[in-house]
Formats: C-alpha cells, sequence, structure tokens
C-alpha cells in the first residue's frame, strides 16, 4: 500500500510557514496584549484588562468558524460580505485553501482551509483585543461579552471581506497589506466610539492611572513587536521573497518610529520614557502594516519616522485638547492605531514601489502582481487609499454605535460607581498581587 503524507497541491514549507505566522499572531493576543494590558493599568484593573484580552479571543473563534470566517473570506454574498457557513466540515477543512472572490488574482494556496482559517482568526481575534484598550477600567464585563462576538460578525467581517476576501474595495484597488485598515484604523475608529458610549473612567482614575509594572508591559511589547514578524511576514500566504521583505521592513520601520518618538518624548518632556518607547514601537508596527510587502528599505524607514511624529502628535496635542478629552481613550488606541493606521494607509499609496513584487508572474503576467504609489507615477493609488479608509471609518463609526447602544439596553455598559472604587475583587472577586495598597 502507498500513502503519500498530503496531496499534491499541499507545500509542507509554505504550510509549516503559516501555522508559524498564525501562532506569533496569536502570540500578540495571548500572551502579548494579556500582559501588556494587565500590567499597563493601574493594580486594581490588571486582572480585569488582562481577562477582557483572553475573553475576546475564545469567544471571536467560536464564532470565526461557525459563520464569520466565510463571511469574511468565503463565496460573495454582497459586495462588501462573504456568504455566511460553517467552517467545521472534514472536507472544508482539509482541502486546498482558497479565497473564492480573491483567488483570480493570486497563485493556487499550498495549504488546506484550516490552516487559512485559522491564520485568519488571529487577525480577527487581535483587532476586538486592541479596540479593548480604549474602555479599559470602566467597562462592564458582561457587556463586553456580548460585544465582542457580535462586533467581529456584524463590523470585522465587511471590511476583510472588503479588502482582503475580494469584495469592492479590493476590486477597486484599494491596498492593505496585512491590516492597516482592516485591523488598525477599524479597531482605532471603533474604540473612539466605545469610550465614547461606555462613559469615562472615575475621575481619580483619569488623574491618577499609574503602570502597575512596566516590565511586564514591556514583556507584552517584546511580544507584540517580535509577533509581528506573523503578522506582516504571513500576508503573502507564501514563504516567499516578499514575506522576507515583509518582516525586515516591519522591524526596519518600528526601530525608526520608536527611537524618533522616544526624541520626541525627550524634547517635548525632557525625559525619554520607556512607556512612549513602548507607544512609538507600536506606531512603527501599526504604520508599516498596510505597506510592508509593498515598499523598499527607504519607504520603511520613512514610515516609521513619520510614525513617530504624527502619532505622537495626535496622542500628546490633539487627544489632550478640552473637545478630545471629553472621551477617555484609556490607551490612546485612536492614535496609535486609529491615526497610526491611516497614516500608513495613505503613505502605501505615495511609497509602494512597483518593483516589491508579492508574486511573480511568467509570460504575459510578467511582472507579477504589486502596487505603485504616487512617488512612482500613480497618483490614483493615493486617492484610492483615502477613499478605502473614508469607508472603514465610516462604517465602523456608525455600526459600533448601533451595536453598542442596542447592548446598552440590555445591560450597562459602564461599571458602577461603587465597583469602580474597588476594580478587580469586585468583578472577578480575584486580584494581580497580594501585596500593597488597594487600587495602586
Amino acid at each position: 500500500m502507498a500513502l503519500v503524507p498530503s496531496p499534491q497541491w499541499l507545500d509542507t514549507g509554505d504550510n509549516a510557514w503559516q501555522l508559524a505566522a498564525a501562532t506569533f499572531v496569536g502570540l500578540q493576543s495571548i500572551p502579548g496584549l494579556t500582559v501588556l494590558y494587565g500590567g499597563i493599568v493601574k493594580k486594581k484593573w490588571a486582572i480585569n484588562s488582562a481577562f477582557m484580552s483572553i475573553y475576546a479571543f475564545a469567544s471571536v473563534l467560536i464564532v470565526w468558524v461557525l459563520f464569520d470566517y466565510n463571511m469574511a473570506f468565503g463565496p460573495q454574498w454582497f459586495p462588501f460580505l462573504g456568504t455566511p457557513g460553517l467552517a467545521t466540515s472534514a472536507v472544508f477543512t482539509t482541502g486546498q485553501a482558497t479565497i473564492p472572490a480573491a483567488a483570480a488574482g493570486m497563485p493556487p494556496l499550498a495549504f488546506p482551509m484550516a490552516t487559512l482559517i485559522f491564520f485568519q482568526f488571529v487577525f480577527a481575534a487581535i483587532t476586538v483585543i486592541i479596540l479593548a484598550g480604549s474602555v479599559l477600567g470602566r467597562m462592564n464585563f458582561t457587556a463586553w461579552m456580548i460585544f465582542c462576538p457580535v462586533w467581529m460578525t456584524l463590523v470585522y467581517t465587511v471590511g476583510a471581506f472588503s479588502l482582503w476576501g475580494g469584495g469592492w474595495l479590493a476590486g477597486m484597488g484599494v491596498a492593505d497589506f496585512s491590516g492597516g485598515y482592516v485591523i488598525h484604523l477599524a479597531a482605532g475608529t471603533s474604540g473612539f466610539v466605545a469610550a465614547w458610549l461606555v462613559g469615562p473612567r472615575l475621575q481619580a482614575d483619569r488623574d491618577h492611572f499609574p503602570p502597575n509594572s512596566l516590565l511586564i508591559t514591556l514583556v507584552g511589547a517584546g511580544v507584540l513587536w517580535l509577533g509581528w514578524n506573523g503578522f506582516n511576514g504571513g500576508d503573502p500566504y507564501f514563504a516567499n521573497a516578499d514575506a522576507g521583505a515583509a518582516v525586515l521592513n516591519t522591524n526596519t520601520a518600528t526601530a525608526a518610529a520608536l527611537l524618533v518618538w522616544t526624541l520626541m518624548d525627550k524634547m517635548a518632556y525632557g525625559k525619554p520614557s520607556v512607556l512612549g518607547a513602548v507607544n512609538g514601537m507600536i506606531a512603527g508596527l501599526v504604520a508599516i502594516t498596510p505597506a510592508a510587502g509593498y515598499v523598499d528599505g527607504w519607504g520603511a524607514i520613512i514610515i516609521g519616522v513619520v510614525a513617530g511624529i504624527i502619532p505622537w502628535l495626535a496622542m500628546n496635542k490633539l487627544q489632550k485638547t478640552s473637545f478630545m478629552m471629553k472621551v477617555d481613550d484609556t490607551l490612546s488606541v485612536f492614535s496609535t492605531h486609529g491615526v497610526a493606521g491611516l497614516t500608513g494607509g495613505l503613505l502605501t499609496g505615495i511609497l509602494a514601489n512597483p518593483a516589491m513584487l508579492q508574486y511573480i508572474g511568467t509570460d504575459k503576467e510578467a511582472p507579477g502582481v504589486n502596487v505603485t504609489g504616487l512617488l512612482y507615477g500613480n497618483a490614483g493609488q493615493l486617492l484610492l487609499q483615502a477613499e478605502g479608509a473614508a469607508f472603514i471609518i465610516v462604517y465602523n463609526v456608525i455600526a459600533t454605535y448601533i451595536i453598542l447602544k442596542v447592548i446598552s439596553f440590555i445591560v450597562p455598559l459602564r461599571m458602577d460607581d461603587a465597583t469602580l472604587k474597588i476594580g478587580d475583587d469586585a468583578v472577578h472577586g480575584e486580584t494581580a498581587y497580594a501585596i500593597g495598597t488597594e487600587g495602586e
């Protein structure tokens, strides 16, 4: 009896890389953002903040395999949405991966559907976890439990299908290599709306919110940074040259953004801040995400430098105006993800180098699949990038507002003041540390 381990279409190298990349991205959430959130907040919110991340990861996976995956990557139902359907059968999960509405624009995928479903799940999960950063320290956990699967189903899937699943924005030519729009602009926009609707933390917490462990925060940040290699390196869907370029560009831009943000802090406040460096790191990671496989090394450095300036100004100037302060965006997700994602997406329309081939063409298809930016003669790409961003912003604002309003009729969106004074012990009956004074 002659047995083979896998069908001919399966490339073991590509499958191994996609599974590894997906695991890296999963590590960004569990434990990455889990411990980053747990460390960056006041002691009394460490458990609640970490648990919001873990719960989101688990709840998203269940709705993902039940219907959300096919809404984001399945056969087209509407120009902005795929057809809901189970992603659970043996035939479906072990068959060759394909994205039906986008298949014409890429080579046949060389790994099974199960790999693709899991790879795209970890992107979906981290989006709502990033969004959580806007509402830490006051959102009712029961409301969060309802919000995560509902937002994933009604909001995330629309952006994902429109840009990555072969939907209308992809058809127009809007480029988002790995989630500057689908993930970060969406999370920053929806997070800001959520922060507004949920309401602010206690004034005492807004005035004094020291991290309970900067070292733990840095552990989470480090996992986030290196986990991003899977984020951007996995998105060509092949272990090819473009994946390597995306990984190098990701780290180059992030390093530049961290250095520039640190310099901005030093010039503005007289001291270099490690918390500021973490924010600069995140802004750099986010800004390079839509461009990672489309720009060259100089493009990556430029994006990193700009990501150290524009989101810094958004966080340290814009979000501190009296108008913006009406919304309590706990971790300034609006700036580090929303503004950084928008910045990177627009810069993609300027800096995308046509020599950076995502897929190589043969014969009549040569040179292959790429994106050409304004700097290389295609001014139209910048306009497309702006149109794509506008859709994501408008849809996320409206849909998130409606979802939270409906949830507010079922359960309060914000914890009561008595619970807010105590924190973790009142919400979960658990505390992060068995030492120290309450709340600090």
